[in-house]
């Protein structure tokens, strides 16, 4: 019996009038979130967290452990505080992983700021981490983290809770994070943000690994350009990441719903 799988059913009852308007909106928000990184194609099997703050709490919303992102409902979100208890959860045998708050928790905590955190393990994202020269200022989209981006070293699974402290450091004020030998970071004000960033910076990994594969010799602007453009595109000096694109990624969610088999990310 130790080996059974655990027992899992996705016909909760939704919990739309058990909770707040405030956290409801934010599951809302959280579960779309989950259905567009696995859409982009930045998932890896039932693994990886995106966590989010239910505004006004020091709680946050987290995936159970074992659903794929195309799974993932309002309801069916767990909640916990920052140390990973859990504070209410669907009726199953599903838990959260212990690397989701050792990562996620440690950011919500340091830095109030942030009130969404994407972590990805996709196959450009982690050539990159494993890269010594990191990410490179190739084209505009990568330029945009010249100067907002930093390196954590790999130390392992996620699992310590002293390494929290040292994720902390490195992410700095920034709102992406390459984590060596890992994979990628992402947070930001709102979740919207935080998907934005991590859409453009998983988007100039990937453009990084066919040029680097192309073999040809690179051209980079000054680092008067570099400096430049990367202040241009920062949140204070333009319209704050994901209030404009958003609306039409739930359209697009909702088209794609029509024939996923799966159930609505609104229930």
């Amino acid at each position: 019996m130790d080996n059974a799988a655990p027992r899992f059913d996705t016909n909760w009852p939704s919990i739309r009038d058990h909770v707040s308007e405030t956290e409801w909106q934010a599951r809302l928000e959280l579960a779309a979130c989950y259905r567009l990184v696995d859409l982009f194609g930045m998932t890896d099997l039932t693994y990886n967290h995106i966590t989010m703050r239910i505004p006004g709490t020091e709680h946050l919303l987290i995936n159970l452990y074992g659903l794929l992102y195309k799974e993932i409902t309002a309801t069916s979100l767990a909640k916990i505080d920052v140390e990973g208890n859990i504070i209410w959860k669907p009726d199953t045998d599903y838990g959260i992983n212990k690397s989701g708050y050792v990562i996620h928790g440690a950011i919500h905590t340091a830095r109030p700021d942030v009130a969404g955190v994407i972590h990805t393990h996709t196959r450009a994202g982690m050539a990159v981490s494993a890269m010594k020269c990191g990410l490179m200022p190739l084209n505009q989209t990568g330029i945009r983290f010249v100067g907002h981006l930093g390196y954590h070293d790999y130390e392992g699974p996620a699992i310590d809770l002293a390494e929290r402290e040292r994720i902390v450091r490195d992410l700095g004020a920034h709102d992406a994070l390459v984590m060596r030998n890992h994979g990628l970071l992402t947070c930001g004000a709102t979740i919207q943000q935080a998907f934005n960033t991590m859409y453009q910076l998983e988007l100039a990994c990937r453009a990084q690994v066919d040029v680097m594969a192309a073999g040809a010799e690179l051209v980079l602007p000054s680092q008067e350009v570099l400096e430049r453009t990367a202040h241009l595109y920062q949140p204070g000096a333009r319209r704050p990441y994901g209030v404009l694109e958003w609306p039409a990624m739930l359209r697009l969610l909702e088209a794609e719903q029509k024939n996923s088999g799966y159930p609505p990310y609104w229930v």
